[in-house]
């Protein structure tokens, strides 16, 4: 016989305890088990991902088709990330092989705004069974100085390992900004530049390995502050940053010809970025010497920024789908108005980084109104409405004579 009761078979809850039961023929379960249940699978999934680390089952294909779920494009520098995280792996299982120290190879990540170093970066992190810790260069200073000194580093990482010392030692840090510590010494400002040559030779020690005086809980060394003795030998440290006007002569490199073809541009074979280029735009020499590994990535074109805003996992319109989801409504964009977005951000120049300032512009009104619409069904966004030239297109579930309670139109987004 078909059970009768309207307790959940899992907990004992009754239905008027619970927001809904379901049932089939011969059991019943509620929303909270569901939710426990669901819970427990995510945790065990993202263990499993994490044991195959340690067993050296996930090699640097697996680790790269990992970081294109997250980023579009950028292959040669995914393809550098993954061996880097593969190498650590195994340094960390086997650090001295038949009386041979294996050892590390610092990252540089050179790269426009915008061209996803960052993000490259916090998706390493998603899958790593390591300490993982990001730093910005911009706020690091010489020491005796306003500002974190270059142990803030290791603080982080050493907090990020729940302050196991020995943990942390095995760790990934990441160094964003690092071109902001340029030393600029052709500069017009006066006086001592204290966050340009000095905080690169304070991260010399840090790079190559040595044992430092970390602080456990603040960001500066002091007197009264609990340190610990931090041998950085097998941290892996990847550096990022922008070099806006590395290669600035290069690309305006023109050549004139005789004849008709007078002006014509000539077309300049891209070469890898090499150290002495670095070391031109600021960087001293004894730094570069510690990062060996130079990956370069490339500006996004107008292709690829469409492939953004739709396949990465977190993609910026998929977060507006859910935010919408949320009030009943289905929010769609065609392909037309996809390549509108990514021609507005080609043109300003703002990468992939630029995308959500440029669709919270066209959300805002929608996000405003959509909410006091009843019946609203599927809210449209075209090619037409990105240009300001018509509204959003509004269906509604059932047929109906009410107007929206506010037009939705570009004029909006001006104001």
């Amino acid at each position: 016989m078909p059970s009768t009761s309207k307790n959940c078979n899992f907990c004992g809850k009754e239905i008027k305890e619970v927001k809904k039961i379901f049932s089939s023929e011969e059991a019943h379960i509620c929303d909270e088990c569901i939710t426990m249940c669901s819970s427990v699978l995510d945790k065990e999934s993202m263990q499993e991902s994490k044991k195959e680390f340690q067993k050296g089952l996930n090699v640097p294909i697996k680790i790269k088709e990992h970081l294109d779920d997250y980023v579009i494009g950028q292959d040669e520098a995914k393809k550098v990330l993954a061996v880097a995280l593969y190498n650590h792996y195994k340094r960390i299982d086997k650090p001295i092989v038949k009386n041979v120290e294996l050892e590390k190879s610092n990252i540089m990540l050179v790269g426009p705004t915008g061209s996803g170093k960052t993000l490259l970066a916090k998706s390493l992190a998603k899958i790593m069974d390591v300490p993982f810790a990001v730093a910005d260069a911009t706020a690091l200073t010489e020491a005796g100085y306003v500002g974190e000194d270059v142990e803030s580093i290791l603080s982080r990482l050493l907090a990020s390992a729940d302050f196991d010392l020995e943990k942390a030692k095995r760790g990934i840090v990441y160094i964003d900004e690092i071109d902001k510590i340029a030393n600029k010494s052709e500069s017009a400002t006066s006086g001592r530049d204290v966050s340009g040559e000095g905080v690169q030779q304070g991260l010399l020690k840090i790079l190559e390995g040595a044992d430092v005086y970390v602080p456990v809980k603040c960001s500066r060394k002091n007197s009264t502050a609990e340190t610990v003795l931090f041998d950085t030998t097998h941290v892996l440290f990847i550096c990022g940053g922008a070099f806006v006007g590395l290669r600035k002569d290069k690309e305006k490199e023109k050549t004139s010809v005789m004849g008709f073809v007078n002006g014509k541009e000539k077309e300049v074979e891209k070469k890898d970025i090499e150290a002495k280029e670095l070391i031109s735009f600021g960087l001293i020499p004894e730094f570069i010497g510690r990062i060996p590994v130079i990956a370069e990535l490339n500006k996004l074109s107008k292709e690829d920024l469409i492939r953004v805003l739709t396949e990465p996992k977190n993609a910026i319109t998929k977060q507006y789908e859910i935010l919408f989801e949320i009030d009943g409504v289905d929010l769609e964009f065609n392909e037309e108005s996809l390549e509108e977005i990514a021609e507005i951000a080609v043109e300003k120049d703002v990468g992939a980084r630029g995308l959500r300032g440029i669709i919270e512009k066209y959300m805002l009104p929608l996000q405003y109104t959509i909410p006091s619409e009843e019946n609203l069904g599927t809210c449209l966004i075209t090619k037409e409405y990105i240009k300001g030239e018509k509204d959003a297109k509004l269906v509604y579930k059932k047929p109906s004579n009410k107007k929206p309670s506010k037009e939705i139109k570009y004029d909006d987004i001006k104001k």
